[in-house]
């Protein structure tokens, strides 16, 4: 009986006892933490009042720099946009300037038919100005595709305005075209207009009693 005594102290266990005691001694603790900190606060009242001034400080001029800083970005935006206006404005300057010499070449050709019945002469210069015309659009990736009659209709590069009924070419093939097609640097701007072949519909061949119904 003497050992079991030993082992629960007034019916509690030795072990429960040791852990109880350190609770109570951490509660002490912290109660005499929590007196030391509230016999300081009047002190560290200053210290604290100061620090919070001086964030606020801070901030303010975090605040006037974020603001100068959008400033900034806005007049860049604005800038930015006067000079993709006048980019775009004048973009093609260099271009109508190497146009207007076909311009020249073609008044001066018809000026000189009103002066001459000689047609041939005015049809070969306006053939000189117009390949002059291509090459320079070919120099800014501008391009013209042929279209060849019996080609296959391709809705990537053609547009069919017309069906025409024929046995000379297969169905879909072109039969005709109306309007040239163009690309730049490679994309087509314009799809050349074409008109694609159609079987023509087969006529029923009339019985005898048909023929007869009709005299």
């Amino acid at each position: 009986m003497g050992k079991v005594y030993h082992l629960y102290r007034g019916g509690v266990p030795a072990k429960k006892e040791k852990e109880g005691t350190k609770v109570m001694e951490k509660a002490r603790e912290e109660a005499q933490e929590m007196q030391e900190t509230q016999e300081t606060y009047p002190e560290n009242r200053d210290e604290l009042i100061e620090l919070i001034k001086k964030k606020e400080a801070e901030a303010k001029e975090y605040k006037e720099m974020a603001l100068r800083y959008a400033a900034e970005v806005e007049n860049l935006k604005k800038s930015f946009k006067r000079e993709k206006e006048e980019y775009f404005k004048y973009a093609l300057e260099t271009f109508m300037k190497e146009l207007l010499p076909f311009v020249d070449n073609l008044e001066r050709a018809l000026e000189a038919a009103k002066q001459s019945q000689d047609a041939k002469a005015l049809i070969e210069g306006i053939e000189l100005t117009l390949k002059g015309l291509f090459q320079t659009l070919e120099k800014f990736g501008l391009k013209q595709f042929e279209v060849a009659i019996g080609d296959a209709f391709k809705p990537e590069i053609h547009e069919a305005l017309a069906v025409e009924e024929t046995h000379e070419h297969p169905e879909g093939a072109i039969v005709r075209t109306f309007q040239k097609g163009y690309t730049l640097h490679g994309r087509v701007i314009r799809p050349a207009l074409v008109a694609v072949a159609k079987k023509p519909a087969e006529q029923k061949k009339e019985t005898p009693e048909q023929g007869e119904n009709k005299n």
